[in-house]
């Protein structure tokens, strides 16, 4: 089933939108300020996450431990979420987007590790232009995965080096756009025996559509589930 939904067979495209969620708040510019982040990760305690996944129920195996960098560029117009898709030739997700980041190996001291190894891997994305601020609960995917999303500030002046076999490219989707509700669409799909609902947050961009969907929009909908936190 797991196949279906995110093989060549399946388009989260096709799926009607059941509802948007412009009845909720939208994040206020000065919440999304790099110091305002900073605080707001060292002072307000984790909150359980809004949407944890489904638990691996499509994968039937045991989960496996992996992470992601949510990587939060510091640019003068504005934080920009730092994304990439993945190439079309890949056996899993191909074409989809993602944050860089991937399995757990044994030589990986924390998630950070993970996180920071795989961004290096995936887009040549180095530590030093890294800043951790803090971490997301986990999110458990449809493929077994237990996610641990990193949160990091990015000094703007990187440099990223794209591993072609992977990447198809990377690119920038302002914080602000992302953590407006106004543009989480909501998804509902019949599975043999099962509802499941996805989110998705498309974003165009000199024409062309980048459609969020997944296990990455749900994780930016934990973000914006946390930073409305304590407030």
């Amino acid at each position: 089933m797991l196949r279906a939904m995110s093989g060549a067979g399946f388009d989260p495209r096709e799926v009607p939108v059941s509802q948007v969620d412009e009845h909720l708040p939208v994040l206020p510019p000065d919440w999304l300020q790099p110091a305002a982040l900073r605080q707001h990760f060292a002072e307000v305690p984790l909150s359980p996450p809004e949407r944890p996944g489904d638990g691996g129920r499509f994968a039937g195996r045991e989960p496996r431990a992996a992470a992601v960098l949510v990587p939060l560029v510091m640019r003068e117009s504005g934080v920009q979420v730092l994304l990439t898709r993945r190439t079309e030739h890949l056996r899993d997700h191909a074409g989809q987007i993602s944050f860089p980041g991937g399995r757990v190996e044994e030589s990986d001291a924390d998630a950070w590790a993970t996180a920071l190894r795989e961004a290096e891997e995936e887009i040549g994305l180095a530590a030093e232009w890294v800043e951790p601020i803090g971490q997301l609960p986990r999110y458990q995917t449809v493929t077994a995965y237990e996610v641990q999303p990193c949160v990091a500030l990015l000094r703007p002046d990187f440099v990223l080096r794209l591993d072609e076999g992977e990447v198809a490219e990377a690119f920038e989707v302002p914080l602000g756009f992302l953590m407006d509700p106004a543009r989480h669409q909501r998804h509902r799909v019949r599975l043999p025996g099962v509802d499941r609902e996805f989110l998705s947050m498309p974003w165009w961009h000199e024409g062309r559509e980048y459609f969020i969907w997944g296990a990455t929009a749900a994780m930016l909908r934990n973000l914006y589930h946390q930073l409305r936190q304590g407030r």
